[in-house]
């Protein structure tokens, strides 16, 4: 969500290696073939849960996922859905078990590497225990057949995320948890994979998803839709909208394909504004660095039907038409959450300070208020409407929030941005925009946390003193004394 939006409601929303797409054919060619009894058992169930400091039963142990397959159809009159969910997986212990993360949904049949497993459900766990056990570095295979009317979860600070029925369809939206409802995986940001996605919806409804079309046929009153991600993506920016929408599809000035999808009602007031995506990706790419994927675009649902934007990968969603402060935090999202995600959610500074920064330099470079002059506003409380709003940004430090309900409040955008300028202060412009771009390179399609930045914030400024600023403001209690 815009920073500007903020106080009202809230944009929703770590190092593992990145993997290139090239490897994910070969990776599912080596898939083993899980067969027999023998060897005895030598292997420990994977853990549920990565003990995340805000959501600890989310993910898993045990294993990484290189690509989830997805085949869905969905009948929104019913409201329900049926899946085939295909994760492949290298195990990074010898495993007995390993569990999936699923809210809600009835599990049909499980299979790992074709054969047959046995499963139980406790919670969001969805234990599954293999005819063999599984050996540490092995790639394998299991496929979830499931089916039922998917959930719409309530987060801890009161907002509705998972299958988020609308007047004509649904929209799936997963931060910090959601995806769990409408499909099994680990779902956790430090685990991220490529997808593709085959989702088949009643003829006159379109289904639009991350990434690029593959494919769109319909047959005997129904329209099947296939999806492909190839770049890295956590199950939380993975995205399902399905309606009625107007499509409109081209490409920037150096061919990056444009795809997006706009509820006819909000179709005339979003128009002039995504018309801007390329100038505003031409921007990002002079201050960020390279664009991290193979496409872009945007969903556009009803306000009423939704309530908050998501820098969904590839494809924000906006609640109703976007103005251009938000379309252009949404879109940095895309270096800064998408490519470079966090390791957990104690560290969702790292998007939403930096997308937050994002407006504050877009405004800077086009006739506006300096980053510096936003920043004074801010810390003398002008910037605001209410002494309340203004207050609230020095609620807690923006790398350490309280509680999992906290994890989306003032302090993680706007003093998250306020950390980005001392850090300009500290080490002058050009040095700045290296630091912007190698940040956003270094850490390219993985995952990082706090430290990793202190460290290389650190690294490529080695004469300059970053104490005070880590300290004050990144994990300092109160308002901290301006010098």
């Amino acid at each position: 969500m815009s920073s500007t939006d903020v106080m009202v409601s809230r944009d929703r929303r770590i190092a593992t290696v990145a993997r290139s797409v090239r490897l994910v054919p070969a990776l599912l060619a080596s898939v083993l073939t899980l067969a027999g009894c023998g060897g005895g058992v030598h292997g420990a169930p994977g853990g549920s849960g990565v003990r995340d400091p805000y959501f600890p039963k989310a993910g898993n142990g045990g294993y990484d996922v290189a690509h989830y397959g997805l085949r869905l159809s969905y009948d929104p009159d019913a409201h329900h859905l049926t899946g085939t969910a295909t994760v492949t997986a290298r195990a990074t212990q010898d495993l007995s078990a390993f569990n999936l993360d699923l809210e809600g949904l009835e599990v049909e049949r499980v299979t790992v590497g074709g054969e047959t497993a046995r499963w139980n459900r406790a919670g969001q766990e969805l234990t599954v225990r293999p005819h063999t056990d599984i050996d540490r570095d092995d790639t394998f295979r299991v496929t979830v057949r499931y089916s039922g009317a998917p959930e719409t979860l309530t987060d801890p600070d009161g907002s509705r995320e998972g299958w988020l029925r609308t007047s004509d369809g649904v929209l799936a939206l997963g931060e910090p948890t959601g995806s769990m409802t409408w499909f099994p995986g680990n779902h956790h940001p430090s685990d991220k994979a490529a997808y593709d996605l085959t989702v088949t919806v009643p003829q006159g409804l379109r289904a639009v998803s991350n990434g690029e079309l593959r494919s769109e046929r319909t047959a005997r009153g129904r329209t099947t839709y296939v999806w492909h991600t190839g770049e890295p993506m956590a199950s939380y920016l993975a995205t399902l909208a399905i309606g009625r929408f107007d499509i409109s599809r081209s490409s920037t000035r150096d061919g990056l394909p444009v795809y997006t999808a706009v509820d006819p009602a909000e179709a005339g007031a979003s128009r002039p504004v995504l018309g801007r995506i390329p100038e505003v990706l031409r921007w990002a790419e002079r201050r960020f660095g390279p664009y991290p994927f193979s496409s872009t675009g945007a969903i556009v649902d009803r306000a009423a039907d939704l309530g908050y934007a998501l820098e969904t990968q590839t494809r924000p969603v906006f609640p109703g038409a976007p103005d251009l402060t938000l379309l252009v935090h949404e879109l940095a999202h895309q270096w800064y959450g998408d490519s470079v995600s966090p390791k957990s959610w104690r560290d969702m500074w790292l998007n939403e300070g930096f997308a937050t920064y994002a407006e504050w330099l877009w405004e800077e470079d086009h006739g506006g208020k300096s980053a510096q002059e936003t920043f004074d506003a801010l810390y003398s409380g002008g910037h605001f409407d209410t002494e309340e709003a203004g207050e609230s940004v020095w609620a807690f430090p923006p790398a350490d929030p309280p509680s999992a309900a906290r994890i989306s409040d003032a302090p993680v955008y706007w003093r998250g941005a306020m950390v980005l300028q001392k850090v300009r202060q500290t080490v002058g412009d050009e040095q700045f925009w290296r630091i912007l771009k190698g940040w956003a390179a270094a850490y390219r399609h993985g995952n990082a946390d706090t430290a990793d930045f202190t460290a290389y914030v650190e690294e490529q400024a080695p004469g300059k003193d970053f104490g005070g600023i880590w300290e004050d403001w990144l994990y300092g209690e109160g308002k901290p004394e301006r010098p």
